[in-house]
């Protein structure tokens, strides 16, 4: 099978790279400087065992590619607020033998939150979720860190809505052979969801900075306990700290290259980055459409949707707002919904 990686940035780059250096055939797609880079020197790939550039047929759309072929794989790794415009460029490209990559390629989801996959349905046949634990940042255009050990990563996978079938586990052992682990599994909503309740860490990351300060992980308890609410009142289930631990315990270590502290995360990198958007709608977004569907209130995920997406729109400084004011418009937010909930005399 060759692997069309659609979004070769930190995550994509780290998948991509990886396959192509255990013997897969892999072209990459990509935009801006990063796709010129790509194109021009390569991607240059750090992982814990040292760095190597792997030259990689790289495209900025599909007419790069020419007509798809029958084996080939999509994977989809932008990030969501970017996936309607990337369906809608690769769902109608042409495959060897008749009809339309929608029609006839899988489609694997590659990205965090859990509407990207929801969003593929309506476009592709055979679509694939999969929960995404991988450490990775896009250091400059052309180059990726990678820097879990011993593990790359792990990508629990499976069809969505839910099943396995043959071509999930064909994935599967690409991957595996390619220093990821990669279960495949009925549910993997169940795993999608469980890093979400994760990933509403991220706009916190994003304003304020990497998550270390007793404050902020007391702010991230009260955001993940509001998420927590709301998938139990849609009844929506989600994997256990138990199980994830045991899936997932001294599989990987992050091995800063440097010595250097982790840096942000993918909404971090998003602002570091001044790309003018974010992906808070659909990771704090989710939550706060949950609970209006449900009748849960979500003033603290309300804010940091807020928050991460004007931080993002006026190109703010990643990490540029004090845990402390953060704090004080958590509680502020929360204090006005008990306000308007109160009963009235």
């Amino acid at each position: 099978m060759r692997y069309i990686i659609i979004g070769a940035g930190a995550v994509g780059g780290a998948i991509g790279g990886r396959l192509a250096e255990a013997g897969h055939e892999v072209a990459l797609v990509a935009r801006g400087a990063h796709y010129e880079a790509l194109r021009t020197h390569g991607l240059r790939l750090m992982t814990s065992e040292g760095t190597r550039t792997h030259r990689l047929p790289t495209v900025d759309g599909p007419a790069g590619l020419g007509e798809l072929r029958a084996d080939d794989v999509l994977v989809l790794a932008v990030k969501t607020q970017d996936s309607e415009a990337a369906l809608e460029a690769w769902g109608p490209a042409p495959v060897a033998g008749g009809g339309t990559a929608a029609e006839r390629l899988p489609l694997v989801c590659a990205q965090n939150g859990v509407e990207s996959p929801r969003i593929a349905l309506r476009r592709f046949r055979r679509v694939y979720g999969v929960c995404v634990w991988l450490p990775a940042t896009l250091v400059e255009p052309g180059t990726v860190s990678a820097a879990g050990a011993p593990l790359t990563g792990i990508l629990h996978l499976g069809r969505h809505p839910h099943g396995t079938d043959e071509t999930a586990r064909r994935i599967a052992a690409d991957l595996e052979k390619a220093h990821f682990e990669a279960p495949v599994v009925p549910d993997v909503a169940r795993w999608q969801y469980a890093k979400l309740l994760g990933n509403l860490a991220n706009a916190i990351e994003a304003v304020s900075g990497v998550l270390t300060s007793e404050e902020g992980l007391a702010l991230y308890a009260r955001v993940r306990a509001e998420g927590e609410a709301v998938l139990t009142a849609a009844d929506i289930a989600y994997t256990g700290e138990e199980e994830q631990t045991k899936a997932r315990d001294n599989k990987i270590r992050f091995e800063p290259f440097d010595g250097s502290a982790r840096g942000g995360g993918s909404s971090w990198q998003s602002l570091d980055r001044g790309t003018g958007t974010i992906e808070a709608d659909y990771l704090n977004g989710e939550i706060v459409l949950l609970g209006r569907l449900h009748g849960v209130p979500t003033p603290l995920n309300e804010l940091l949707q807020r928050l991460a997406n004007t931080f993002a729109r006026e190109r703010r400084a990643a990490g540029s707002l004090p845990v402390a004011e953060l704090v004080r418009l958590a509680d502020e937010a929360v204090a006005f919904v008990q306000e308007e909930r109160a009963p009235r005399p």
